[in-house]
């Protein structure tokens, strides 16, 4: 299969509103409403996209400028309309570096290379939803 197609299947539980999916690549992941610790409900897994996606971006242009990043995570909040459809009418990342004389120059390009040129998912989301994002550094001594 093409790496410019993705696929998935969907296939339901056969009670409640539980489905298993099932990625091109084979990984599963099971969707459930209400969500609970074994599954996930499909405007989480929006979430997870959006920060997976710029994750990998950022940090890899990072590794690349050879910034002192041990630890790295990111925040999603997203705010939800209150009548349905319940969309995401706001996105917020926040996203946290923890290491050694990060260049804060070099934090702001990552986050704006990946938003504005190599995020695809958040790139889609943009059209439809506002995208907000911060960042913080925590200084811990040399690695």
């Amino acid at each position: 299969m093409s790496e410019h197609i993705k696929s998935a299947h969907l296939v339901w539980e056969g009670k409640g509103l539980a489905f298993r999916a099932i990625g091109g690549s084979g990984y599963q992941i099971r969707f459930d409403n209400p969500p609970g610790p074994g599954s996930a409900s499909p405007m989480e897994l929006v979430a997870f996209a959006s920060a997976g996606c710029t994750a990998s971006d950022v940090i890899s242009i990072l590794q690349k400028k050879q910034q002192q990043v041990v630890e790295f995570e990111v925040n999603v909040l997203g705010i939800r309309a209150a009548e349905h459809p319940q969309v995401f009418t706001e996105i917020d990342l926040e996203f946290v570096f923890t290491g050694h004389q990060i260049d804060p120059k070099a934090v702001e390009r990552s986050i704006e290379l990946s938003l504005t040129k190599y995020c695809s998912v958040n790139l889609m989301l943009e059209k439809a939803v506002k995208i907000k994002h911060r960042y913080r550094i925590i200084e811990v001594e040399a690695v």
